[in-house]
């Protein structure tokens, strides 16, 4: 508020000596183109207060609003900064344990695939022993269906030898004898 009186008073003081220059001049020229050049300072110096008077009202609000909205953005332009590098610090802390841990994943999955090998040798172990297992078990049924095929065999072969053997042997006299015999051992039988 005193910066304004102050600005005031020597814009007054300014024209007021402008005008008495004007003034001083004009007396010693003595003159209508005296009157014409005060009326033209007169207005230079309206216009000018009025000018001078915009500036002094308007410009430091304008001003300080520009200031606001340039501080403002400086301070988001820093924290994008700050946000920028704490990412590219994050993105260089992975780069740098990148070579770890894909170390460590080669060796898990080398961990996995030995472990996965071990489970596949079990499994086919266990398949070849019920496998073994299975297979001596046919082996068995086969070896006594085998044994009692054979023994069907000799027997048809046992029966059909004899036959045969009697068929030669056994003459319609022997037959006769037999026959005979088999009566006379019935008749001494008990009833």
């Amino acid at each position: 508020m005193r910066a304004k009186r102050i600005l005031l008073a020597l814009a007054s003081a300014v024209i007021a000596a402008l005008f008495l220059t004007l003034r001083a001049q004009a007396a010693e020229e003595g003159g209508a183109e005296t009157a014409t050049e005060i009326f033209k300072w007169i207005n230079f110096a309206i216009v000018a207060g009025a000018l001078l008077w915009v500036c002094l009202k308007k410009a430091p609000g304008f001003f300080r609003g520009r200031a606001e909205v340039i501080s403002s953005a400086i301070t988001k332009a820093g924290s994008a900064v700050a946000a920028a590098d704490a990412q590219l610090h994050d993105a260089e802390t992975k780069l740098a344990n990148l070579e770890k841990e894909v170390a460590e994943l080669r060796a898990f999955a080398g961990r996995e695939a030995a472990a996965e090998v071990e489970r596949i040798r079990m499994a086919t172990q266990s398949e070849m022993e019920k496998i073994a297992v299975a297979a001596k078990a046919e082996i068995g049924a086969a070896e006594r269906a085998a044994r009692l095929e054979l023994k069907a065999l000799a027997a048809k072969l046992a029966v059909e030898g004899a036959e045969s053997l009697l068929t030669k042997q056994l003459t319609a006299q022997v037959q006769a004898g037999l026959v005979s015999n088999f009566v006379k051992s019935l008749e001494g039988a008990p009833n």
